[in-house]
Formats: C-alpha cells, sequence, structure tokens
C-alpha cells in the first residue's frame, strides 16, 4: 500500500506528496501555495535558490488565518534549503537566520537541507555542525542534504562530530533515472529519499510504457510516475502552478501498480538527468 505519511529517523512525519516551487516566481508563489493547501497538501518545498521563500511562508501563514480552528501550522511541512555560497559554518549561520527571518510568520522551520555537496570538506563539514545547532534551537526541526551521491554521504556520516544524521536526501529520481546506488545506500543508513523533478520535466510523458500503463489504471501519466516513485517509499514533490493540476498529483497516493508494472518502468532506466547533477561532484582528494 502507498503511505501518505512518511516517518523520518528523528522521529517526525512528513507527507509523501509534496508541492515543488522551484522556478516559480514570487508573484505567483503565495498563491499556488495557499491554493495547494487548500487542495490537501500539507508540504512545500522551497529553497534559497528559488527566491520564494518569504512568499511560500505567507502562502502558509494566510491560509493558517483562513480558519485557525482547522488550519494548524502543526499539520505543514515546510522545507527550504542552503545554497552552495553559503556553505561554511558562518556563513550557513547567517544563511539559516535568513531563512527563519523570511518564516518569522509560521515560527520555524521543518526542514533544512544543504542544496548540493559543491564546495569542499572543510565548508560541507561547517555547515552540517551549523545546521545541528539549529535544530538544537528549536527553530529547525530536521535537516538534511540534497544532490548528495554515495561518497558524499559516506563523508557525512564518518564526522566525528555527527550528532544529527540527515534525515533525508533529496535528487532528482525517476524511471529513466533510478539511481539505484544511492537509494540503496540511503536505505541502509535510514535517509528517506526526497524525489525531485519526479515527472522528468515532462519530457517522457509519450512514452509507449507510460501510456499503456496509463490506459490500464485509467489514470494520467503524471499520477503513473509519481505512483512508481511512492511504491518504492520515495516522498515526490511535483511541480506546478497550474492550480487544477494540484489535485490530480495528491491523487497519485490512491493506487498501487503492480510488481510487475514497476518492474515494467524499471527497465527504462539509463541515466536521464534533466539538470545539473551534484552527485557527481569530486570530493577534495578526487580533484588533485
Amino acid at each position: 500500500m502507498i503511505s501518505e505519511i512518511i516517518k523520518l529517523n528523528s522521529g517526525h512525519e512528513i507527507p509523501a506528496v509534496g508541492l515543488g516551487v522551484y522556478l516559480t516566481p514570487p508573484n505567483v508563489a503565495e498563491n499556488i501555495t495557499i491554493e495547494a493547501l487548500r487542495a490537501g497538501y500539507r508540504h512545500i518545498d522551497s529553497a534559497q535558490y528559488y527566491r520564494n521563500e518569504h512568499e511560500v511562508c505567507e502562502g502558509i501563514s494566510k491560509w493558517i488565518k483562513e480558519d485557525p480552528s482547522k488550519n494548524k501550522r502543526e499539520d505543514v511541512f515546510y522545507t527550504t534549503k542552503i545554497f552552495d555560497d553559503n556553505h561554511g559554518y558562518e556563513l550557513t549561520k547567517k544563511a539559516i537566520n535568513v531563512s527563519l527571518e523570511r518564516a518569522k510568520d509560521i515560527g520555524y522551520i521543518d526542514l533544512i537541507l544543504m542544496h548540493s555537496p559543491q564546495s569542499d570538506y572543510e565548508r560541507r563539514h561547517g555547515s552540517w555542525i551549523a545546521l545541528q545547532e539549529a535544530v538544537k534551537s528549536g527553530l529547525v526541526k530536521n535537516i538534511g542534504v540534497s544532490n548528495y551521491g554515495v561518497k558524499h554521504l559516506k563523508e557525512l556520516l564518518s564526522y566525528s562530530d555527527l550528532t544529527i544524521k540527515p534525515a533525508v536526501n533529496q535528487v532528482e529520481i525517476h524511471p529513466w533515472l533510478a539511481r539505484k546506488d544511492i537509494t540503496e545506500y540511503c536505505k541502509e543508513n535510514d535517509i528517506k529519499i526526497e524525489a525531485y523533478s519526479p515527472l522528468v520535466k515532462g519530457l517522457k510523458m509519450n512514452d509507449e510504457h507510460l501510456i499503456s500503463l496509463s490506459k490500464k489504471y485509467n489514470k494520467t501519466p503524471a499520477q503513473i510516475l509519481l505512483n512508481w516513485s511512492l511504491s518504492k517509499g520515495y516522498i515526490v514533490l511535483p511541480k506546478t502552478v497550474t492550480p487544477s493540476r494540484l489535485f490530480p498529483n495528491l491523487e497519485a497516493t490512491s493506487f498501487q501498480l503492480s510488481d510487475e508494472d514497476i518492474a515494467t518502468l524499471d527497465t527504462l532506466d539509463k541515466y536521464m538527468t534533466t539538470g545539473w547533477d551534484p552527485t557527481t561532484y569530486p570530493l577534495d582528494d578526487e580533484k588533485k
């Protein structure tokens, strides 16, 4: 069965379907956040790099104020990310405070991720120490990483002063980019996978396998793709600025692909990225 809620290694729970707001303009982000929450979403994924943190938090705040007796802050899971140019202990501390200021109307941040591993050992390590301190402050509930390959995860888990493991690793994943090495390593270490670009940015909606399964289950190709990720226990982050597409994406939890059909989609894996891929970023000793 598809789980609509995923339990993190921190003990906190995260909705399995979230709204991604990458490339969502600031003047659109607030409204699509409100519309998503009205549609039933309880998980919004932003980042400092997206330049819409404030607007997303405003959307959450306004939704809560619409009906405070029913719309509760604790029911919404809000994520942001620290970008590469803010790696390092002091820079990350400042960046965390900036994000907290933008989120002041909602009180705290549920999850902060390191957006990628693209710096060096010292700065990545310093950033993680700052993130651990943010959790201890109570204003950040969970921390994790994004775009981390196995080697980056191994480096992080080897920190001598590690007190909090990453709750998630957010990476691009879909049937054409299965990342079995990363997903298996994360599973072994109780780090949940968050799949971004789970709809392959619309590039594969006419794939014959997808069309066939869409007809078989009477679901849209997008719902088939989301269900593939959900069936594997991943958290999915479909992106849309079109309100009419919000609820259909949530409905991807309402059915279950068969093991045979999941296996069919698994055969499509061919390392197809639709954007950047920092999971390949070299460690310090690999740059020499």
